[in-house]
């Protein structure tokens, strides 16, 4: 999707994304943090809140915090609290979550992406620790808490308002999705909950720098429903203040949380948005302050590995990989590793690049699979390019390789190659000439066009005699034996 222009006005968006953060165990409790276990099977006093239990912070969580502090560049607070945020629903059984509110232990940082070919850098506010609530789960006659979840340790990063158009602001969870995973720290898988994303959404004249009211989107899916919410919220709001252009902005967007109904592309208010008064914020008397020092600091410092915009720099700068091609790649930081490792076994990396994002993506989505859950080993796709490089196979012999890697994951594609006769390219010229000579005389244009200058015409001519061999011919001794009989 296209950034998108609205003449006279600019959206002004802003997002709030919980992490879970990857521990072993929860956040105040010894309970194990997994996915996908029967229902209540992973809690104990402290996630039911019984009375007379206390949490017991995961010093695991502070950690994380701090390496993922250091990748954005945050300033992290030596001394940081936490508070109580009271709320009464079903899934939260002790009726407040603990958070961060007076001193969360992370304050500003910049979270760097390429947009469309732009490098833009969009700042934080703040992100803070907290712990998540369990999971309503509705039937046809009753409805059951699960609370596996509750307790899970999450990190909520607040971004300023300062993203001006869907692509920003999917660019940016993109990347920020991407640093979790590069530091190990996060999955961030967003069909497990891993990753749930808020957008706060506002419209302005444009030149005019004040904020007006914003209404809140919560827990968006994926990055592309995301921006259709953003695009259809904006309009939304436009219409409305250009069919109420007083200045009573509160009545004509109506501030609140909202949901995004996909079938029919709106946003449908769940309720009015609740004041910081109204969670009756007071400081957590059962957890002391975290109090850092800066030797702890330093040390984490030290472990940081490349982290994704450092890595997409070097694959443009060194290895000259096209910025929308390596933008795709360093968002998957899988996809990213599949290509490290396969590199030195093909040499091409601009080809390797297409052969992954391309070939292979394009045939992952239509099973249904990601390259993580294909199977595909990184070696073998390093050795189908380098095959191709070599000339050992053609282009369109490599994809039926491609299909039959994926039929058997496990099986090298050099010893594909070799098992099949069908995957052996044709270079005996007693074969591939008359071919030529068929192709030479049907297309008499294609050489007068050669001739005066325009080499497409050649390459016309081989991709001929391509389709006439089914892809079998060797294009260099398709190419030496037209060359030949033209000149």
């Amino acid at each position: 999707m296209t950034e998108i222009l609205y003449e006279n006005w600019e959206p002004v968006i802003g997002l709030e994304l919980h992490v879970q953060l990857n521990t072993k165990t929860k956040m105040y409790s010894r309970s194990r943090n997994h996915f996908g276990d029967e229902p209540n099977t992973n809690i104990d006093v402290v996630d039911t809140a019984q009375p007379g239990t206390l949490p017991i912070l995961n010093k695991e969580v502070i950690k994380f915090a701090i390496q993922f502090g250091l990748a954005i560049g945050a300033e992290i607070s030596r001394y940081s609290t936490f508070d109580r945020k009271s709320y009464f629903y079903p899934d939260s059984p002790r009726n407040f979550q603990i958070t961060q509110f007076f001193n969360p232990i992370l304050k500003g940082g910049t979270v760097t992406c390429d947009v469309d070919g732009h490098t833009k850098h969009f700042k934080i506010t703040e992100a803070h620790l907290e712990d998540d609530s369990g999971m309503l789960k509705h039937f046809s006659s009753f409805a059951g808490v699960d609370y596996n979840r509750a307790g899970i340790p999450l990190i909520e990063v607040v971004s300023a308002p300062m993203m001006h158009s869907p692509k920003d602001a999917s660019s940016y969870a993109m990347a920020l999705r991407a640093i979790m995973q590069y530091l190990g720290i996060a999955k961030c898988n967003m069909e497990e909950g891993g990753l749930r994303m808020d957008t706060n959404i506002s419209v302005r004249p444009k030149g005019d720098k004040t904020l007006r009211p914003k209404i809140e989107i919560k827990n968006m899916n994926s990055f592309h429903n995301m921006e259709l919410a953003i695009e259809a919220e904006v309009r939304r709001q436009i219409q409305a203040y250009t069919l109420s252009p007083h200045e009573e902005f509160e009545k004509v967007v109506q501030p609140g949380t909202y949901r995004f109904d996909l079938p029919t592309k709106k946003s449908i208010m769940m309720r009015r948005k609740e004041d910081v008064l109204d969670y009756r914020y007071f400081p957590e008397p059962d957890l002391v302050p975290i109090v850092l020092k800066e030797e702890e600091i330093e040390a984490l410092y030290a472990t940081l590995p490349e982290l994704p915009h450092q890595r997409f720099l070097r694959y443009i700068t060194d290895l000259k990989i096209p910025a929308d091609s390596a933008s795709i790649l360093i968002n998957d930081k899988y996809s990213s590793d599949f290509f490290e490792e396969a590199l030195p076994i093909a040499k091409n990396a601009t080809s390797l690049c297409n052969w992954i994002i391309v070939e292979f993506y394009g045939r992952l989505k239509g099973k249904g699979i990601t390259l993580q859950d294909s199977g595909l080993k990184s070696a073998y796709v390093g050795k189908l390019i380098r095959m191709i490089e070599e000339k050992v196979i053609t282009g369109p012999i490599a994809k039926q390789v491609a299909d039959d890697m994926l039929q058997n994951p496990d099986k090298d594609s050099e010893v594909i190659v070799k098992e099949n006769p069908n995957y052996q390219p044709v270079s005996d010229t007693s074969i591939i000439e008359p071919i030529v000579d068929k192709v030479l005389e049907g297309n008499p244009q294609s050489i007068a066009d050669y001739k005066a200058g325009k080499t497409k015409a050649l390459a016309f001519l081989v991709g001929q005699v391509m389709k006439e061999t089914k892809g079998k011919a060797s294009p260099s001794v398709v190419n030496d034996l037209i060359l030949k009989k033209i000149h």
